[in-house]
């Protein structure tokens, strides 16, 4: 029990919106238990930028790093909001925290609550079931092909000149070339799979069987860094003789995601193919709306919807808070598995079950699961079961 240092940065568009939601969820349990969140509030992103002339205020970043236990972040992203070298203004604060910070882990769990339909084809229907998709993937964070880009955005978050790669040659190929390396490392591959390998002894196995398995998935059949990544796999994999081992090539893997999500357990995988297939894996759980994310280090950790700020419906109070409830569900269990804390953990659980409670009605659905609930709505039912099962615990 104790008191907690969030940093609170809403970003850009509905990010805002969404921002106040998990404020909202911060508050009850600080009103409803011992645990108390200090939260600081830092204004970041593309707005911002055009509204300023910076990403977000000088010292935002040495906050984060040095005195927050936990960040929050909404979204980044305002049309038409570049910085003078192309990159998208704001890009400091997201992908240079990922690099900054060493969060070489992206999590993101992929479960279908009950009472979640599918858009198909234009109309809402239950394409796949409730209990048959709860797997969590692991995607390296730091590495691979946006190593530039990040490294980039953490040399200005930093106040550091920025990171060009080396120019190269590709015989064969003439007039204008443009590309960026792919740069997999054996240290950062070990601790990402290391990682997944844990997690996995955290979970209740596969739903199609009940077995701890820890699927590798790359392109080791192409590339030399999916070769590498496999290797390292292979190795971690021996410490942990009693999770099965899986392996599969990227391209098959988004097959068997939507048609068997019930074999996947862990996943793991590098940095570009695991932000694809997570988007893919989004709409098993019933879209972006539902698809929370925690972006994490040895020492840090940022928590997010990925759902981008939606400027289209900024303001409108429409957009689904439940990715941002549940991005502060993962945060709970982090900061209680960090410091020994098990209430925090079993706070944790009881987002993630209020949340349950009140999907399973099939009421209070916001416009992406085919209902008309607005944002705020939705925030104030889940916290008010959260209240009540705070309040029956604590």
């Amino acid at each position: 029990m104790g008191n907690y240092r969030i940093g609170v940065l809403p970003g850009d568009g509905t990010g805002r919106e969404v921002a106040l939601e998990a404020q909202r969820i911060l508050n009850a349990i600080e009103a409803n238990t011992n645990h108390g969140f200090e939260q600081t509030v830092i204004q970041c992103g593309g707005q911002h930028y055009l509204e300023t002339g910076e990403e977000w205020a000088e010292g935002s970043f040495e906050f984060c790093r040095d005195e927050a236990d936990a960040i929050y972040l909404g979204a980044i992203g305002h049309p038409g909001a570049r910085l003078p070298n192309g990159d998208l203004a704001g890009g400091s604060v997201i992908l240079g925290m990922r690099s900054g910070l060493d969060l070489y882990a992206n999590l993101r769990p992929i479960k279908l609550y009950e009472g979640v339909p599918h858009k198909v084809h234009g109309r809402f229907t239950q394409i796949w079931q409730p209990g048959m998709v709860d797997m969590t993937v692991l995607r390296e964070n730091t590495e691979g092909l946006y190593h530039s880009l990040l490294r980039r955005s953490a040399d200005r978050a930093q106040g550091r000149d920025p990171y060009e790669p080396p120019s190269m040659e590709f015989p064969g190929l003439e007039g204008e070339v443009a590309y960026d390396p792919r740069p997999i490392s054996a240290s950062g591959s070990e601790r990402l799979i290391r990682m997944g390998f844990e997690i996995a002894e955290t979970r209740n196995g596969a739903p199609a069987d009940g077995v701890k398995r820890v699927s590798c998935i790359d392109k080791s059949n192409v590339t030399r860094g999916c070769q590498l990544f496999r290797k390292i796999f292979d190795k971690v994999g021996e410490s942990y003789p009693g999770t099965e081992k899986d392996h599969g090539y990227i391209d098959a893997f988004m097959q068997w995601l939507t048609r068997s999500p019930e074999a996947y357990d862990v996943v793991v995988t590098s940095n570009m193919f695991g932000d694809i297939a997570t988007d893919l894996g989004a709409v098993l759980q019933g879209g972006m709306g539902m698809a929370a994310s925690g972006n994490i280090g040895d020492k840090h950790a940022f928590f997010e919807p990925v759902h981008g700020s939606a400027p289209k419906y900024a303001g409108m109070n429409k957009v689904n808070p439940i990715a941002t409830i549940n991005s502060i569900q993962l945060m709970m269990d982090w900061l209680g598995r960090k410091n020994g804390d098990e209430e925090l953990v079993q706070i944790g659980r009881m987002i993630d079950e209020s949340v349950a409670d009140h999907l399973r009605t099939g009421k209070g659905l916001t416009y992406d699961l085919g209902g008309d609930a607005s944002c705020s709505a939705v925030g104030e039912s889940i916290t008010s079961r959260l209240v009540a099962k705070l309040s029956e615990e604590f």
